[in-house]
């Protein structure tokens, strides 16, 4: 029987039936039988003022207002299912990404918190033909002096969501390795893993990084196919040298191996990792035009999927949990990429320090930038400083 029913007669919570429903006049206490009454000898029908109880018709009114019921706890169930298993498969998917376990340095050891939220993103140059990085990883993402990081991006997304800056490391930038004195900033990586990575950042910009994304190369190639592709537009024909391939002017779709060949190259390019830098820039605007034009992070069944895809190949500071890469996905939804900025730290030119060519940073119009990074004031910086910004031509 079911929970609409009381064959009792008595009223049910929901008013559906019975004498307690809140659609009936039950106050009268006329009996069956009394003049006026249901079943009085008059025979004469109940009205208003008579005192009579007024029975709900049986007809197609009754059906059709159960019907309606019916239908709408079905629309309430299916609903709650349908939520339900998107949080579940939400959850899952996340699950799925490989965390790094103290990946970031203690919050004593690390700059105050900051407006905003700032990721180090970090590609590593692993030379070598398995995975390191995401959960299909056959190879740790740190040994001591195995890898070093390739590239190094600050990420910072302002308070409110509506816009990101990236500001690229170059990864022969030197710097003061925590411990360790003066180096290249790559050498971090490979001497102490991501957290002295990370406080070597930290210590050049002063600014706190808050979470921590690392992908290898194969990573890289296999993340670029997951979403079908990336469109690349290369400005003029550009000759093939040494193990970089030869590119055509034009618009080229480029799939894994094809954009890990076009980011990697320096030698060939006029200002080595400068322009090399660019081209990773250049890369992952396509990349998140790829995800932001196609509405994935719309709905929660298509953040599911990006997480799967990221899973598959990125690895993630162990801070980072499963509702925070969540709620991170949904709060950047409406997130474009026309206000999505990339620049290069302020150059300060070429050196050679013991024996190595390094990349100097300009300190001087380097402390404005770290100042707005830090306040969440990109959009007033951009707007009163000259920067090495990316445009729509890259070499």
């Amino acid at each position: 029987m079911t929970q609409l029913e009381n064959p009792s007669g008595h009223g049910t919570d929901g008013g559906i039936r019975g004498t307690g429903s809140p659609l009936r006049d039950d106050t009268s206490g006329t009996s069956p039988g009394a003049p006026g009454g249901e079943g009085g000898e008059s025979g004469t029908p109940p009205g208003p003022g008579r005192g009579g109880r007024r029975r709900e018709p049986r007809g197609p009114r009754r059906r059709a207002r159960r019907a309606l019921l019916w239908g709408l706890a079905g629309v309430l169930v299916v609903v709650g299912s349908l939520g339900g298993y998107a949080y579940w498969r939400a959850d899952r998917a996340a699950d799925s990404i490989a965390r790094i376990p103290r990946a970031l340095p203690e919050r004593k050891d690390s700059p105050p918190d900051t407006d905003g939220l700032t990721f180090l993103l970090v590609g590593l140059d692993t030379r070598s033909g398995e995975p390191t990085t995401g959960r299909d990883a056959e190879a740790p993402a740190w040994r001591v002096g195995a890898s070093r990081s390739d590239t190094m991006m600050l990420f910072h997304l302002s308070a409110d969501r509506k816009r990101a800056d990236v500001v690229s490391l170059a990864r022969d930038t030197w710097v003061t390795v925590p411990g360790h004195g003066g180096a290249k900033l790559n050498a971090a990586y490979s001497w102490g893993g991501p957290e002295l990575a990370v406080r070597a950042v930290q210590k050049l910009t002063g600014i706190r990084v808050d979470h921590l994304a690392v992908v290898d190369w194969n990573g890289f190639r296999a993340l670029t196919d997951a979403v079908g592709g990336v469109d690349i537009t290369v400005p003029r024909d550009i000759p093939g040298r040494a193990d970089a391939p030869a590119w055509r002017a034009g618009t080229h779709h480029m799939d894994g191996a094809e954009a890990l060949a076009y980011v990697r190259e320096r030698k060939g390019l006029p200002r080595g990792d400068l322009d090399r830098t660019k081209r990773q820039q250049n890369f992952l605007r396509a990349l998140m035009g790829r995800v932001l034009s196609g509405d994935t992070l719309s709905s929660p069944g298509r953040i599911s999927g990006l997480l799967d895809a990221v899973g598959e190949v990125v690895s993630v500071d162990d801070g980072l949990s499963n509702s925070g890469l969540y709620d991170l996905a949904w709060s950047t939804r409406g997130l474009r990429t026309s206000a999505v900025h990339f620049m290069n730290a302020p150059f300060g030119g070429f050196d050679t320090v013991d024996g190595q060519s390094v990349v100097l940073l300009d300190r001087k119009r380097a402390a404005p930038l770290w100042r707005a990074l830090r306040e969440d004031d990109m959009a007033r910086y951009l707007a009163t400083h000259d920067t090495d910004r990316l445009g729509d031509a890259v070499r």
